[in-house]
């Protein structure tokens, strides 16, 4: 789950981590009384940044500066509603609802933290760059000795000495390193008790006159844990995700909107990545990610069904499902279901093996219903790529 950057802030700020002043505003008159209360408080700047769940802001025109509270309503005005386009959010955009109104700091160094959970390693990773305020992906690609890595005990959490070494290593001046130490203390505790699986300080900065700030936020929480976290479950905003996707969630269906033309549904994510594979190597592109999950019902299948059908650009559907827990039979009567329900006019393509096969098949014959039953995957992959081409 991801949130916004000021409900990020909102959460270091808890732990000790320090960020700039500043309020969200959802409207011109909001932008203006914040920044004239930030001026009012000492600021000489103050920045505008929009608030959507996608980097590259500032390069989309999604960050300004303003020098009076006047000019800060002003730029609000525009900024508010306008379809922001960056490299993360594809040639759609997403609407800006809400911005973040902060003081300008006087940055002294741009430097990079990052925490993430390491799966090949079973553990958390702190990574530190003095390649701040750049796109970290980048610098790995380009330059991988520039990030710098340590490996954190989750029996222990972050020790001091490894903040230590991790302070030195960006080159900090020495009377900054207790600072840093404790910033990168509550960095870990804000991840580590929020059962984060991403935090990200791009740029973390130094300051002229000796301090250190998150300029930029982002938090991604592990939706496994969140029935943990009542409180961060609420920062949810569903206006920021795929609507289809939304609604998968609240039937706890696995699925992600891709950009092919064959609709997908299996039950096993392993069986749903081969079945992507088998597709493209037919010839195909994939329209989604959906897997049914191994204990879903036929009640459950109908709105997977529905879900996928919702996607304009599917032309042909490929229903893949090994039977085991999710027995054929029961995935065949919410094939049927959701077929009639929906009043079905593309192409179906079935490829079905497992427990109870036979019945699923002759409850599919009997149905009344046009569906081509596959002899296996790659025979289930050739007929419904050549059924999306031709419709």
């Amino acid at each position: 789950m991801k949130i916004h950057e000021y409900q990020a802030k909102a959460i270091l700020k808890k732990y000790g981590v320090a960020v700039p002043r500043g309020e969200v505003a959802e409207t011109r008159e909001q932008a203006e009384a914040t920044a004239q209360s930030l001026f009012g408080a000492g600021a000489t700047g103050v920045v505008l940044k929009a608030q959507i769940h996608a980097g590259g802001r500032g390069k989309g025109g999604g960050v300004k500066i303003a020098r009076s509270a006047q000019e800060a309503g002003e730029l609000a005005a525009k900024m508010l509603g306008m379809t922001l386009i960056t490299h993360q959010t594809g040639p759609e955009g997403r609407i800006v609802r809400r911005l973040l109104v902060e003081e300008t700091l006087p940055i002294e160094k741009e430097l990079y933290i990052g925490i993430l959970v390491d799966r090949g390693e079973g553990k958390p990773v702190f990574m530190v760059s003095a390649a701040g305020g750049m796109d970290i992906e980048q610098v790995a690609a380009e330059n991988p000795g520039a990030i710098l890595k340590e490996y954190i005990d989750p029996g222990m959490g972050l020790e001091a000495f490894q903040a230590r070494k991790l302070a030195f290593s960006l080159g900090l001046k020495p009377q900054l390193i207790h600072q840093a130490v404790q910033f990168m203390t509550g960095l870990f505790k804000a991840f580590q008790q929020t059962d984060g699986s991403l935090v990200e300080i791009n740029p973390f900065i130094t300051t002229t006159d000796g301090r250190l700030f998150a300029l930029d936020a982002k938090i991604n929480f592990d939706d496994n844990a969140m029935f943990r976290h009542a409180d961060l479950r609420d920062l949810r905003d569903i206006t920021e995700e795929d609507p289809l996707e939304v609604e998968a969630s609240k039937y706890n269906l696995n699925y992600i909107k891709l950009d092919g033309s064959v609709g997908c549904m299996v039950n096993g994510a392993g069986l749903a990545m081969a079945t992507m594979d088998i597709i493209r190597y037919a010839g195909g592109m994939p329209a989604n990610f959906l897997d049914v999950g191994g204990g879903a019902n036929a009640d459950q299948v109908t709105h997977a069904f529905e879900i996928l059908l919702s996607d304009k650009n599917v032309k042909a559907v490929l229903i893949n499902i090994f039977g085991g827990i999710l027995r054929v039979d029961t995935l065949a009567n919410g094939v049927v279901q959701a077929a009639r329900a929906t009043n079905l006019k593309l192409p179906l393509v079935l490829r079905l093996e497992g427990t109870n096969v036979e019945q699923g098949r002759e409850i599919l014959k009997n149905s009344g219903l046009n569906f081509t039953v596959a002899e296996n995957m790659k025979d289930a992959a050739e007929k419904v790529v050549a059924a999306a081409n031709a419709n």
